[in-house]
């Protein structure tokens, strides 16, 4: 069965930044502040965290509009702030973490148990966050954004592995959010349990800088 660099997922994530943007930017400030639009630049070298927007949970379905599959209700990224150029621009980060903890992870496949793990590789990711929002997530040259699963069944545990060119999310200053909708991941190796694709759909929120919101100018 499937589960995307859920992440990757995705994890990844994917995703992937962890900065958040809004529908303006405030040309004169940098494309990521703290204390609101136009605030405190966030400076390279800074850890930008987010966990799972409250009440909601990362999935991974086996297709675009279906409900069979993962969900986790406990999932986070940790980035690193690279660059961060004046607005209107596009920020960089470094995607040196994307966790799910497998305790909150549920499966509705026939003949799953449970999860055992869901653990992002091939980090770090490198990120891009432009103004407008648009998060882009992408693998060191060469490589791939990739998530392996582990789901226990009856016969014992199956290990999935999922891989995606690169992950595009969505950010909002209304909440500090980032948004993954339906990042599509193929299945490299695993039994027929895993699916042969897969979608990962995620909130994270709020993204944070020392513990204050991150905004995207």
């Amino acid at each position: 069965m499937r589960t995307r660099s859920l992440l990757a997922l995705a994890g990844t994530a994917t995703a992937l930044t962890l900065a958040v943007a809004g529908p303006a930017s405030a040309d004169g400030s940098a494309v990521l502040t703290t204390g609101g639009t136009g605030g405190t630049a966030a400076a390279a070298g800074d850890t930008l965290t987010a966990p799972l927007a409250s009440g909601t949970a990362a999935t991974f379905y086996s297709s675009a509009t279906g409900t069979s599959g993962v969900s986790c209700t406990s999932s986070q990224f940790t980035a690193t702030v690279t660059g961060n150029p004046t607005a209107p621009g596009t920020a960089t980060e470094s995607v040196t973490a994307h966790t799910f903890d497998s305790s909150s992870c549920t499966s509705n496949v026939t003949g799953v148990l449970g999860v055992s793990g869901i653990t992002v590789e091939h980090l770090p990711y490198s990120a891009t966050v432009a103004s407008d929002g648009t998060l882009t997530v992408l693998p060191a040259s060469g490589s791939t954004i990739q998530t392996t699963v582990k789901l226990r069944t009856l016969l014992g545990t199956v290990t999935c592995v999922y891989q995606a060119p690169s992950l595009t999310g969505k950010a909002d200053n209304a909440d500090s959010s980032i948004a993954f909708t339906n990042q599509q991941f193929s299945k490299t190796s695993g039994s027929s349990l895993c699916f042969s694709s897969g979608w990962f759909t995620a909130k994270y929120a709020p993204v944070t800088d020392a513990g204050a919101r991150v905004y995207v100018n």
